[in-house]
């Protein structure tokens, strides 16, 4: 979280933007395009690898048209990124390479686009937003000589345009249309005075440059120009030296059938009269009698079929004189042998394929045979080897005109269906053009006036200079949801033939080919015309940009942008699909696309606009709670602001209240609607525009062609609307610049509210527009403004005095003036939600009218945004590890244990999964991503105060005992009684931001509280460590002593928390190291240790603490888990050595007798002596019965299961124990089910030698050994054995570790099972470990299961470590899962992953769950897998990466904020699993230690 103290300076910050690319090195899908901006400062952009990615892994290289180095990798294979410096703007695009198995992968491409920074020189030394442009578009040559354009742009100025569009002055062509420019590199006459057009060319360039920068320096406007790429006029000097630069006949010869239909129309049209059709088109039917005759005759006599078909009669004639002739060479019918068995259409297509051969596209019947390949066909189609075999030469010319025939009918039916398509086109263009009322009602019907317009521009080459055809050029136009990614005048089009194109008679389209060498003086040309354009002015327009090539506009680009590297590239862009739009965006670096206003049909399509382009919600959460001030890895800067790329980007929008293009207001709505529209677009948090003419209130939309009046030459304040938009563009450009980029909409009949808020000090301008639709409804609810102040700004309404338009030498608007209003009444009342200001209108609020009001909710609230946002170091510098559990965790059953109050519950959600900060956070994490201000806590929050009040009154709750929460509490009811103040709308954000404010500062103390691994590890690290603070906590219930509550290790959440089930010793132990010594918890660590010494009974430990008040005794596994903690808290912690020393009080004495609590600690050991008793009664054989047996203590067990045996097999050194009725290892599911007949027969009885015990025996041994020769552990060995007087510790470490590989191996080749303890006729799995030694059945020693890696991990010095690497290498494939380990091979009979205890069906295997680790994937193992992974080098580091990359995502996504107890199949969630379990991150943590630390064995 940015500290609140430095807010005002993180403007200065260099901004940082962290995009994180998806496992292949691509962009996400929804962040394939993102826009920057940049600002005086420095701008970085991040491409981050993730660690365990594909690319992080594969020696990652970052190629991008941006000059940039490669990524940096940290060294403890963490991320890997790259920062790009990003100075300069544009459009910019990047992949990334990486090797894959010795395979170069190359990612999809992902586009950036850094945007302008633009400068006013009236906004001094502060940089103009993109969203502050407020452009006017005007015609030039409606202005007059550009030397008598200075009251024009002086009135532009008052409105508050700080940016004109001036459409393209450039030389009009012959229909004066300023799109269809004649040249490109020469302004139009009428741009000058009578002096200065007969200046030189260079000497008029010079005369506009000087006005564009005087307009700029004088007038403070920015100026903007159309660059039109994608076609010339008609009349271009240059087509008749380079007709190459268009589609001519020659270029495109596919394009002659079209030409030759429209030169056929054109004939037509002429002769009419002669034909008896009508030339005068009064309705359908005279425009049917037209196309039918086109049909039937023009088509007819046209048989431009005759360009698709081959010349059957021909090829015939030809294929019978081969036959004949017997000399064709090259003849193999062998290589179309299956021919005769294809279907018509599959065979069709190979003749095709094979025997068609193209000619020239532009002549009929241009397709030929190739002879050789046609007889090989024939011959193979009907079965022949060779000419030599023809007995009857007709029927194979017969069979091969029915090829040919085959070959033509799919042509001819394409034909018929494309002469279909154009009638149709024809007609509706004929209607169109002479009846539609939006039409141009282009009259009688001549050859100069055709039936409809001509598709080609017919020049005449009077020198003979070029090839024929060339003279005959393609004109430009567009195609109704055409793809515009598809040129559609290039080869394999038909849309000229099929009459599809909207047509622009005036104007050819441009041949530009696919790179400069393709056309190189149109390139060239175009080239220069761009240059020109950016050299003057600040932005362009890119007309038709949909119909531009996407790769000539890039190219043209680039040379603008280094003309002018600020550019400003805006673009009228109808391509139909937002993802298309992004294509073009992010490709170009457009930085805004044209949108209009005047498109809506109602108020509430306007209301839609008008959100969409309005900017965030009111009350969004995202900067304050995302943008963090962090450090930076490199030289450069001490501090970013880091700016997470959350999503990509969408487009910006130029919000238009009217285009040139447009009708206006009159036309389309009533004339009174230009106000309102006007001010809901000024509203808008986006650039914002409107054409010359709108203030005005000119009443019909202008033709840009034939219109010959200029623009009033005295524009005067009072026309129109002018007013209004002079305080509605200063409002707008205020908005932008001071940040008011939060707006709320709301539409009710004809009024629409638009209200724009700062998102910190909630001060904000509210417009009530009533808007002039025809036909419409009125009338709306009270305006309430809660707990807010209001100011009146200005209210107007659009008064048309006139609507006949007067005759005048200049374009005039309709006879209108502003009224204006009077303030509103703001009357104050009270409800039971508190004070608010009820805004009356004034009765003469007419349709037609706007009222702004500035609002406020008192300056207070500025400091209560700084309140929330900052917190004291001394409020949390006194918290412990258990103050942070309280504070931020607290699952449901701890705090009904603690409090007997439970977790929050939000309506139509559900309840948080923690009592504490966290629980709130994880619902409130992807509210502040997304901006969902919909949510049901958002709902919650807004209704009232509970979840404030319950996040203080619970931490009140626990006062008493955690003294260290007061002036926590105090924090949070200082800000508590300010928030309550605020308007109930902005709740939701200042309780996010109260809460999250407080719980970064805890979560950050629990952090420093913890080790400098801990605190020095990427978020990864963090998130593992910080479930050790959910795990650790105080509960009344239970605890490491019968007579008080201690702090105690969960086994995990929800499930394991409290009483008796809280504390496992199994659990505990495997947890101790990762959770408390990793993290440096090493005094928590320590008191488990010695509680669990001291509950030592039978030479065992509990299965279950419950505060050693009535512990069980039934797991022959924890108490070497037990022996494991105390090796590694003796290696890791900074006081280990005095751990064997430690005191130990005895629960129960020495005979093992059962006492009650009041009659246990009667002595005491030390840690040293409980190691040896551990130790002796092994060795000695351990033999009881549990006390208490029965269903007491356990209802499901059979009679048989409570007895305890273990013994020492001497042989070998294992330790032997349990029996097919009892499971005593982890493994410990009992079935349960009377049902399915499983009650009291485990699921894993795993009796005998275990893997993982034999290993955790031998690391202790180990250890011990290097105790006793280092003179710090008194014993030698152990005595007293039954069979042998004394066994010392190194016989029994050796008989092991001698003994190991024979007993467990599983040899690849059979032939040397007798070198190994193994039973041939039932191995399932070879070349790896058994599961268990001498078990009762047999075939459970060769169950695939994961534990052999615990023995890996913890004493790898038992393994061969080429077997070890061949069997961790295959494991992969086989145990290891999304997040866990598979608890049983798939290959084996018994495997069920579906883990559901409360499903009590009928099958034995799975009933009450029984199947609890015969599949389902358990998570805690994986760690011990990977850390022997490590050790052995089984697995490069990429690999061990790779697979936690799984983990990261979970635990960064989880609302429990931690790793499940187990899955199901393939990482599917099982439902029945603790949601955060302390053994699975545990072991985690183990394997970074070991990554970055080494292990320590």
């Amino acid at each position: 979280m940015v500290d609140i103290q430095h807010v005002e300076t993180a403007e200065t910050l260099p901004r940082l933007y962290a995009l994180t690319l998806a496992d292949d090195g691509s962009p996400a899908q929804d962040k394939t395009y993102i826009r920057v901006p940049l600002t005086r400062g420095k701008v970085i952009l991040r491409i981050i690898l993730k660690p365990g990615t594909l690319a992080a892994g594969g020696y990652p290289i970052l190629h991008t048209n941006y000059p940039v180095e490669g990524f940096t990798k940290d060294p403890n294979l963490l991320h890997a990124y790259c920062d790009v410096k990003l100075d300069l703007p544009g459009a910019y695009q990047y992949k990334v390479e990486y090797t894959v198995n010795n395979t170069k992968t190359i990612s999809e491409i992902g586009f950036v686009v850094a945007e302008p920074r633009i400068d006013l020189p009236k906004n001094g030394k502060e940089l103009l937003p993109l969203d502050g442009l407020m452009i006017l578009s005007m015609v030039p040559k409606w202005m007059g000589p550009i030397t008598d354009w200075q009251k024009l742009i002086s009135e532009a100025e008052y409105a508050g345009y700080n940016m004109i569009h001036f459409v393209p002055l450039q030389k009009r062509g012959e229909s004066n249309s300023p799109y269809s420019i004649a040249d490109q590199l020469t302004f139009d006459d009428d741009v000058f005075n009578g002096k200065d057009r007969k200046k030189s060319n260079k000497e008029k360039l010079a005369i506009v440059d000087r006005v564009i920068k005087q307009i700029y320096n004088k007038n403070g406007i920015l100026s903007l120009s159309d660059v039109v790429w994608n076609h010339t006029s008609n009349s271009s000097q240059f087509l008749l030296k380079h007709p190459e630069a268009g589609y001519n006949l020659n270029n495109s010869p596919y394009l002659v059938p079209a030409y030759e239909l429209d030169t056929a129309l054109i004939e037509l049209s002429g002769n009419m009269d002669k034909e008896r059709l009508p030339t005068d088109i009064k309705n359908d039917s005279d425009a049917d009698t037209i196309v039918n005759y086109i049909k039937d005759h023009t088509f007819k006599d046209l048989k431009l079929y005759e360009y698709k078909i081959i010349d059957v009669a021909k090829y015939v004639d030809e294929m019978r004189q081969a036959l004949k002739s017997n000399t064709a060479k090259g003849i193999d019918p062998s290589i179309y042998k299956n021919v005769s068995h294809l279907q018509v259409k599959e065979r069709t297509s190979l003749f095709g394929k094979d025997v068609i051969v193209n000619g020239h596209l532009g002549t009929r019947f241009h397709k030929s045979i190739d002879m050789s390949k046609a007889l090989s066909f024939l011959l193979a189609f009907k079965g022949l080897s060779g000419l030599d075999q023809v007995a009857d030469t007709d029927s194979l010319v017969s069979t091969f005109q029915g090829l040919l025939n085959d070959y033509n009918l799919p042509l001819y039916e394409e034909y018929d269906e494309e002469c279909k398509i154009a009638l149709d086109n024809i007609k509706g263009r004929l209607l169109f053009t002479r009846l539609a009322e939006n039409g141009p009602k282009l009259g009688r019907i001549t050859k100069t006036n055709p039936v409809i317009e001509t598709y080609f521009t017919r020049l005449v080459d009077e020198k003979n200079e070029h090839p024929a055809g060339s003279m005959m050029l393609a004109n430009n136009g567009w195609i109704w949801n055409a793809d515009p990614l598809v040129d559609f005048a290039g080869p394999g089009s038909v849309a000229y033939l099929r009459r599809e194109v909207i047509i622009w008679g005036d104007c050819v389209k441009l041949r530009y080919g696919q790179s400069p060498k393709d056309n190189p003086w149109l390139w060239k040309h175009m080239r220069d015309y761009t240059e020109q354009v950016a050299r003057m002015f600040h932005g362009i327009r890119i007309d038709n940009c949909h119909s531009t090539p996407i790769h000539v506009a890039e190219y043209f680009l680039d040379a603008a942008r280094k003309i002018r590297p600020d550019l400003y590239v805006l673009a009228e862009l109808f391509t139909g699909s937002p993802e298309k739009d992004n294509a073009f965006v992010s490709r170009l670096g457009i930085h805004a696309l044209i949108r209009e206003a005047m498109q809506a049909w109602d108020t509430h399509e306007l209301s839609r606009l008008a959100h969409r382009h309005g900017g965030k919600p009111v009350g969004s959460m995202d900067e304050d709670m995302v943008w963090k001030k962090v450090p930076y890895e490199g030289k450069e800067y001490d501090q970013v602001l880091r700016i997470p790329v959350s999503h990509g980007s969408m487009p910006r929008a130029l919000f238009m209240d009217c285009t040139h293009d447009n009708e206006t207001p009159l036309q389309k709505r009533t004339p009174q609607d230009a106000l309102p529209n006007a001010a809901i677009v000024a509203f808008s948090d986006c650039a914002i525009g409107s054409v010359k003419g709108y203030d005005e209130i000119y009443p019909k939309l202008l033709d840009i062609v034939n219109e010959k009046l200029n623009y009033d030459p005295n524009p005067k304040h009072t026309t129109g609307i002018i007013e209004a938009k002079h305080k509605l563009n200063a409002l707008h450009q205020k908005m932008c610049l001071e940040g008011y980029r939060e707006v709320y909409v709301h539409q009710e009949n004809d009024f629409l509210l638009v209200h724009r808020q700062h998102p910190n000090t909630h001060a904000g301008y509210l417009l009530i527009s009533r808007t002039a639709f025809p036909g419409q409804g009125t009338g709306h609810s009270p305006i309430r403004l809660r707990k807010s102040e209001a100011q009146f700004e200005f209210a107007y309404s659009l008064k048309i005095d006139d609507i006949s338009v007067k005759p005048s030498k200049y374009l005039q608007g309709l006879d209108a003036h502003l009224e204006t209003l009077d303030a509103p009444r703001f009357d104050l009342h009270t409800d039971d939600k508190g004070q608010f200001v009820e805004v009356v209108l004034d009765d003469n609020f007419s349709p037609g009218s706007i009222c702004v009001i500035k609002t406020s909710i008192g300056e207070k609230y500025e400091q209560v945004h700084k309140l929330v946002m900052s917190i004291e170091d001394k409020v949390v510098k006194d918290l412990s590890l258990l103050d942070c559990n309280v504070i931020l965790y607290r699952c449901e059953s701890e705090e009904i244990d603690s409090t007997k109050d439970g977790v929050y519950d939000i309506p139509n959600f559900g309840k948080t999964v923690y009592a504490g900060l966290q629980g709130f956070m994880s619902v409130l994490k992807p509210i502040i991503t997304s901006n969902d201000l919909g949510h049901p806590l958002c709902d919650n929050l807004r209704a009232g105060h509970w979840a404030l009040d319950y996040t203080i009154n619970r931490l009140k709750a626990y006062q008493e005992q955690y003294p260290n929460l007061n002036l926590l509490i105090q924090w949070f009811e200082k800000r508590a009684s300010l928030i309550k103040e605020v308007p109930d709308f902005l709740m939701p954000k200042y309780f996010a931001l109260t809460i999250k404010t407080a719980y970064d500062k805890v979560y950050a103390q629990a952090l420093s509280l913890m080790s400098p691994l801990v605190q020095q590890g990427d978020t990864f690290i963090k998130q593992l460590a910080m479930t050790s603070v959910q795990m650790l906590g105080k509960v009344p219930s239970t605890g490491l002593c019968p007579n008080k509550s201690t702090p105690s290790l969960a086994a995990g959440l929800p499930h394991f928390t409290v009483g008796h089930m809280r504390v496992w010793g199994r659990d505990v132990n495997i947890s101790l190291r990762g959770l408390l010594m990793v993290t440096g918890q090493y005094e928590e660590a320590k008191n488990h240790i010695i509680a669990f010494a001291g509950s030592l009974r039978h030479g065992l430990i509990p299965n279950l603490l419950d505060s050693v008040r009535r512990p069980r005794y039934n797991s022959r596994d924890s108490v070497w888990f037990f022996m494991q903690a105390i090796q590694d808290y003796y290696k890791l912690a900074p006081d280990g050595k005095s751990i064997l020393k430690a005191n130990v009080p005895r629960r129960f004495p020495k005979n093992d007798e059962f006492v009650e609590v009041e009659d246990g600690y009667s002595y005491s050991s030390t840690i040293e002596e409980i190691i040896q008793e551990i130790m002796e009664r092994h060795a000695r054989g351990i033999h009881f019965r549990e006390y208490n047996a029965g269903s007491k203590i356990d209802e499901q067990m059979s009679d048989k299961g409570f007895d305890i045996d273990i013994d020492v097999d001497w042989e070998s050194g294992v330790l032997l124990g349990g029996n097919v009725w009892n499971c005593g290892t982890w493994m410990d599911k009992m079935g349960e089910s009377t049902k399915a007949g499983n009650k009291g027969y485990p699921g894993t009885p795993r009796d005998g030698a275990p893997t993982e015990i034999t290993g955790l025996l031998k690391s202790s041994l180990r250890w011990i050994n290097q105790l006793i020769a280092r003179g710090e552990y008194q014993w030698k060995g152990v005595d007293q054995i039954k069979d042998k007087k004394t066994v010392t510790f190194k016989e029994w470490n050796d008989l092991l570790e001698n003994n190991f590989e024979r007993v467990y191996y599983i040899p690849k080749d059979k032939k040397q099972d007798k070198e190994y303890d193994v039973i041939t006729k039932i191995v399932n799995r070879r070349g790896v470990y058994k599961d268990v030694y001498k078990a009762t059945e047999a075939y459970t020693e060769y169950q695939l299961r994961p534990n052999l890696f615990i023995a890996m991990a913890v004493a790898p010095e038992l393994f061969d470590k080429k077997h070890a690497q061949e069997c961790i290498r295959f494991c992969k494939d086989v145990l290891v899962g999304p997040l866990g380990m598979r608890t049983l091979d798939p290959a084996d009979q018994q495997y069920k992953p579906y883990y559901l205890n409360s499903d009590d069906s009928g099958d034995f295997q799975t009933s009450k769950g029984r199947n609890y680790h015969q599949g389902p994937e358990w998570v805690w193992p994986l760690g011990y897998y990977l850390r022997a992974a490590r050790h052995f080098e089984a697995l490069e580091p990429q690999e061990i990466a790779r697979i936690l990359r799984t983990h990261r995502d979970y635990i960064s996504q989880d609302a429990w904020c931690g790793l499940p107890e187990l899955t199901n199949k393939n990482g599917e969630k099982c439902y029945d699993s603790c949601s955060t379990q302390a053994w699975s991150t545990a072991t985690l943590l183990d394997l970074i230690h070991d990554l970055i630390e080494g292990d320590d064995i």
